[in-house]
């Protein structure tokens, strides 16, 4: 394998396609022919901020000044940042929720292992992965324009969850910023446009602006259209999108956390030339809401209540938490669930800065359960939502991270890792007391897992009852559905489903050795594989449960099952042709050298490639990259086996110090598609290209 092991440092959406993003062309690459390297050892060509300079991976970055914002082009952006997942549907609907939950993820100074878009080998790493709690999440550091890596946009769109980056300016330096881009209409329209390019090129869906230095007169007075004009324009390019201001400057341009939306941060501007010609413009009204300071009190939310420049604004106003309780705050920490009582107490939503607490602060063996028991604090105060989709719906529970990755139970690669493409659809985490001494708990474990890194654990104890002791602990499937037409409702009121329990297989039922067919061999190694069949006519499917019972009893019966994954699939797709890989290529070769090989006089010869091909997005979980030696240097030695690279979200991938045959040599590439049911593509739909090189 060549993942490498990092040091940590301090270094409905349409997603759009990767055209003019930089890369080699693919059409002098016809499908049917090798593609020919000369080997050569000279410095790689690649950008800096996209590539790691000693490894060529493809790396996340931000952007640190003006000069960098507006000298952004498309053409010089990264393909492999560009988020790959769409928004996904929810329910409710944003604009329905009472109250929302922003989530601003800011962790030592950012850019940390989820830098590697292609993951990195970690043993301890932080994800978040409660996505049902909250509905924006913004990741933050202190560079100028911070852009979401794509790992974190992927997982919160594969949620419903909006994924939204961070313009701040700060100190000395940034004063002289906002002198400069805030000096008239056209430069603040200028770099407005470059932010709403940069969030449409990569695919994440808004920004959160942070003003933190006093402004001039002449750069307070066009703040405001610079937040209208740039809402306006993420509104239409970006539908969904949001822009947010934080709670630092007041209308005479001070520097002054308020910790409260008032009538010195709101800022009415009057207008002369503005094209919609409002009479007036106000920080909060020109865009879509305000993320407030956090050393606010009780009475800043009573007044907030009472103002009338909030009013039927309530949802829009982002009541600050620092979970780490820096400075006067209500609550933070472990009691952060004060605060957020207070907050839903009267009616606004909230802002949480710095979950990742629970993971800084503690030891990091422990962050599953330090994460499960802060969010736990919270559930009470947190609107649930969940992704809205047609079939199939598959999750093995993975969060992203692991001590291996399995596949179908098998160990696929013995190392630990972290790479939030991978993170499937999350199920609720739950730890709750029941009467007379029960509980159930809920949460993932990297120990024994079916796909990915994580399966899932269902835990507690069934209080006595008052009839014969049990035989056992039942778990069965129910499934909750609700009406067709009602599918559409987007009211706050909960709509009542029914409980349906699906009607489990035998083995040698069609559809199941229909199933069995599709996936090929398997051992299930412990596991207990079952099929179900519900007949639905004119419902929805509105949640997944698992049921856990038992008969009655005079004593507490503990239980404990491990899910290892659930697929929700249309009987018609079984029959579905599975699709071919189509145009690899292999672009933006970089030759290294490596130490010496056994023999103790040649070098290792160590490739570095891009490659890319097309496959529908919507029918793949993920893809195998194998490669191959065909021939040479040595005529005797026989072509080799397929070898694993490691799996790639995408359609690119980047080749990172594979170690190949001196040359001349012959190797091939292979792309394996993995279907998102797990299903077989047979090899003739691979995708492969031959690379031949020698040497200079």
């Amino acid at each position: 394998m060549t993942s490498r092991k990092r040091k940590r440092d301090g270094t409905a959406n349409k997603i759009p396609k990767n055209e003019g993003i930089s890369s080699e062309s693919c059409l002098n690459q016809p499908s049917d022919q090798s593609v020919h390297e000369v080997i050569s050892y000279e410095a790689s060509k690649l950008s800096a901020n996209h590539y790691d300079p000693d490894t060529t991976e493809p790396i996340s970055c931000s952007l640190k000044s003006l000069e960098d914002l507006l000298s952004w082009k498309r053409m010089e952006a990264s393909p492999f940042n560009v988020a790959t997942v769409p928004l996904a549907s929810r329910y409710p609907p944003l604009h329905s929720s009472p109250g929302r939950t922003l989530v601003s993820h800011d962790m030592m100074g950012g850019y940390l292992d989820d830098r590697f878009i292609q993951g990195a080998e970690v043993e301890t790493p932080y994800a978040f992965y409660h996505w049902e709690y909250i509905d924006i999440f913004n990741y933050f550091s202190h560079h100028m324009v911070t852009i979401p890596p794509a790992v974190w946009t992927n997982a919160a769109h594969k949620h419903g969850v909006l994924s939204i980056g961070t313009f701040i300016t700060e100190w000395t330096d940034g004063a002289k910023t906002c002198e400069a881009f805030l000096k008239d209409e056209e430069s603040y329209r200028t770099a407005a446009d470059k932010l709403v390019q940069i969030s449409h090129c990569y695919g994440f869906d808004g920004w959160l602006i942070n003003i933190e230095n006093a402004l001039s007169e002449t750069a307070v007075k066009n703040t405001g259209p610079f937040l209208r004009y740039l809402t306006d324009q993420m509104h239409e390019r970006v539908p969904g999108s949001v822009v947010i201001w934080y709670d630092s400057v007041l209308k005479n341009g001070k520097l002054s956390w308020q910790n409260e939306l008032n009538d010195d941060n709101r800022q009415v501007i009057f207008l002369r030339d503005y094209e919609e010609a409002d009479s007036a413009l106000m920080f909060f009204d020109a865009c879509d809401g305000i993320f407030t300071n956090y050393n606010w009190t009780e009475q800043s939310l009573e007044w907030m209540k009472s103002y009338s420049a909030a009013k039927d604004r309530f949802v829009d106003i982002y009541v600050g938490v620092d979970v780490f309780a820096r400075g006067k705050v209500v609550g933070g920490k472990f009691e952060t669930n004060k605060a957020l009582k207070l907050i839903r107490n009267y009616g606004f939503s909230t802002a949480i800065f710095a979950p990742g607490w629970v993971y800084e602060c503690h030891e990091k063996a422990d962050f599953r359960q330090n994460q499960d028991k802060f969010w736990s604090l919270l559930s009470d105060f947190l609107y649930i939502h969940r992704p809205s989709s047609s079939l199939p719906f598959i999750s093995s529970f993975c969060q992203g991270f692991g001590k291996s990755i399995y596949w179908r139970g098998q160990v696929e690669m013995k190392r630990s890792w972290f790479n939030l493409h991978a993170q499937e659809i999350q199920p609720l985490y739950l730890s709750e007391n029941l009467n007379n001494d029960g509980w159930l708990r809920t949460r993932g474990c990297s120990e024994d897992v079916w796909n990915g890194g994580s399966s899932l654990i269902v835990e507690g104890m069934i209080p006595s009852g008052l009839s014969e002791p049990p035989v056992g602990v039942k778990i069965s499937l129910e499934l909750k559905t609700i009406d067709g037409p009602l599918c559409t409702f987007e009211g706050m009121e909960e709509i009542e489903s029914k409980s349906v329990f699906p009607e489990m297989l035998a083995e040698d039922n069609q559809l199941v050795e229909q199933f069995a067919r599709n996936c090929g061999r398997w051992t299930l190694d412990g596991w207990n594989s079952r099929c179900f069949l519900l007949k639905m006519t004119g419902c929805s499917l509105r949640e997944v449960c698992i049921r856990v019972s038992r008969e009655s009893g005079d004593e507490n019966v503990s239980f404990n099952c491990r899910i290892g994954e659930i697929m929700l699939l249309d009987a018609e797709s079984l029959q579905a042709p599975v699709q071919s890989v189509e145009g690899i290529c292999v672009n933006d070769v970089v030759w290294h050298t490596g130490a010496l090989n056994g023999d103790g006089h040649t070098l290792k010869v160590l490739l570095n490639a891009t490659l890319s091909w097309q496959y529908p997005g919507q029918q793949v979980r993920h893809f195998l990259i194998h490669w191959r030696h065909l021939r040479g240097p040595d005529p005797r030695i026989p072509p080799g086996p397929l070898t694993l690279i490691g799996r790639s979200y995408s359609t690119l991938y980047r080749v990172v110090e594979l170690e190949v045959p001196a040359a001349p040599a012959l190797i091939e590439l292979v792309v394996e598609p993995v279907s998102r049911e797990g299903f077989r593509v047979p090899e003739a739909q691979w995708g492969r290209r031959t690379l031949s090189y020698s040497a200079s």
